[in-house]
């Protein structure tokens, strides 16, 4: 029979190319996007991720009409940006919602019929930026080390019922996500505004400048086939060397480096 796969935020970016590699190599997939989205390799749900019972319905609707499900990959993200001392409450509390709590709610729902099959993986999509912390980007950074922390948690709640979890950390990555993040500023107070808007130009081209999201649904795909696959993988070269960094040098030094590069 073939694995049957669920994919958030799968009308765009790493979510689509995942479910496009899925789909042509056999796996049954179904997308859950906040827009409308038609593709005739995959089945596509119209829904918020931050609609729960909404997210749980579609859960068990796939599981009736498949008779299983094998993995969910939490892959629907937003980003903001801007100072935080100016950041607008709701889009702080936006981020939060969508990045970190709809992907653990998600993964509270979907254990159950993972659990029916003795076996089952759930991948979520991390960030550098969750081991780097970036500066004016700071939301973001804080909901993708949220998501990590979480996978490690889950991974060893779920070890017994054979339920694999993997966070995955891309590297800078070229996407239309870019063009989305939604971006605060105070026109009034000019020297952050000036600071941030480098910073933000800076991270922007390097991300227009980075990897095919293909490479990281490629690693996705990787995963899914090992029997036992590790709790984190960082994507991209440069990735793989700033995690690894961060493991050598001192908090302070990396936050040094990073405040020179994009501070």
């Amino acid at each position: 029979m073939k694995k049957v796969v669920i994919i958030t935020g799968a009308n765009s970016g790493i979510g689509l190319a995942t479910a496009n590699i899925l789909a042509d190599k056999g796996y049954k997939v179904y997308g859950i996007s906040r827009n409308y989205y038609n593709n005739e390799k995959f089945e596509n749900y119209q829904c918020d991720i931050n609609n729960y019972e909404e997210v749980n319905q579609i859960f068990q609707n796939i599981y009736d009409k498949e008779g299983k499900i094998d993995v969910l990959i939490n892959n629907a993200g937003i980003g903001i940006a801007g100072a935080i001392e100016h950041t607008n409450p709701n889009n702080i509390q936006e981020i939060i919602n969508t990045n970190l709590t709809s992907l653990i709610i998600s993964s509270s729902k979907i254990i159950p019929f993972l659990r029916q099959n003795n076996e089952g993986k759930i991948i979520n999509i991390s960030s550098v930026g969750g081991i780097i912390a970036l500066p004016f980007q700071a939301c973001y950074s804080a909901t993708k080390a949220g998501v990590e922390t979480f996978s490690k948690a889950l991974a060893i709640e779920t070890k017994p019922y054979n339920i694999k979890v993997t966070a995955i950390l891309p590297g800078d990555t070229k996407t239309n996500f870019t063009e989305t993040r939604k971006v605060d500023i105070n026109n009034n107070d000019q020297d952050l505004t000036k600071r941030m808007e480098k910073s933000i130009k800076k991270m922007s081209k390097d991300e227009q400048n980075g990897m095919s999201p293909d490479k990281v649904a490629k690693v996705i795909y990787k995963v899914i086939k090992r029997k036992n696959p590790p709790l984190r993988i960082s994507v991209g070269i440069v990735s793989k060397l700033e995690v690894f960094l961060t493991r050598l040098l001192p908090t302070k030094l990396i936050n040094y480096i990073i405040e020179k590069m994009y501070g």
